[in-house]
């Protein structure tokens, strides 16, 4: 249905702003939150449509709500939400302080729940569809990124439980997908080039941000609880999974070849969306 409500976090730029125009091309009036307001109103202004934006910390629930009732007011109905927010620093989780091993715990995985549990709250009567955008690190062991794996695999392990709570509940028009995708070539990631520690993201393909929103795309026509993209890395990623030890085994020549790609990227370039 179009005409009605969406909001997408973290879109003031990237990924978010991506999917916050695939919403307004498809006849959406999308809210674009940022935590920084002026990132956001640039954002809404750049892709049109009647987009309106808010500055939201999504690990502030009381702001968390607030843009929920904003879009309830101005469309009418909320029919999508997504929660793309996100925060990646890298390093082992002892060289890390506790302050940044707060802030991705609480954007990655506590603003996720915040934002399903104020979407279900707009959508219990009239249904809608939440897209949880989460990572291959929710899926398996990540060297060098552990304490952003485990606020993903929080996320999506929120995420599955509570689509089993809505459906044990009786709740079967709302929808939970979650998007689990390799290393996106944004500029979150270009920012990444020369850290060792983040090689494991360079070590397959590096995805367009805008095969990810063909994924968003693809799920909003057809809901589906974990989509992994490109799918032979999320195979990869569950095996690893449910053998521990052969994916820590193979861990070290995973990093190796994201290393000799992050090289090479540093010396031949590679543009950014």
């Amino acid at each position: 249905m179009s005409g009605t409500g969406a909001v997408v976090t973290g879109a003031g730029r990237g990924l978010g702003k991506q999917i916050a125009r695939l919403l307004v091309e498809r006849g959406h009036t999308v809210l674009v939150t940022d935590v920084d307001e002026a990132t956001a109103r640039a954002t809404a202004e750049e892709i049109g449509g009647g987009a309106i934006a808010m500055a939201v910390d999504v690990r502030d629930d009381a702001q968390v709500a607030a843009a929920r009732d904003a879009i309830v007011v101005r469309a009418g109905r909320l029919e999508i939400w997504v929660n793309n927010a996100g925060v990646l620093v890298t390093g082992p989780a002892w060289e890390q302080s506790a302050d940044t091993r707060r802030l991705m715990l609480e954007v990655n995985a506590l603003g996720t729940i915040n934002g399903t549990v104020a979407a279900i709250d707009a959508m219990r009567d009239e249904g809608g569809h939440i897209v949880n955008i989460v990572s291959l690190a929710g899926l398996t062991a990540v060297p060098g990124e552990a304490v952003y794996a485990a606020s993903k695999h929080a996320a999506i392990g929120f995420s599955l439980s509570t689509l089993s709570d809505l459906r044990l509940a009786g709740i079967r028009d709302v929808a939970i997908s979650c998007i689990c995708p390799d290393g996106i070539w944004t500029p979150m990631l270009h920012d990444k080039l020369d850290d060792p520690a983040s090689a494991l993201s360079f070590s397959g393909k590096l995805l367009r941000p805008e095969e990810v929103v063909a994924a968003v795309a693809k799920v909003l026509d057809k809901p589906h609880p974990v989509t992994t993209i490109p799918l032979w890395r999320g195979l990869v990623a569950r095996a690893a999974d449910a053998v521990p030890a052969l994916g820590l085994l193979s861990a070290p020549l995973v990093v190796k070849q994201g290393r000799r790609a992050q090289r090479k990227f540093q010396r031949d370039g590679l543009p950014i969306d």
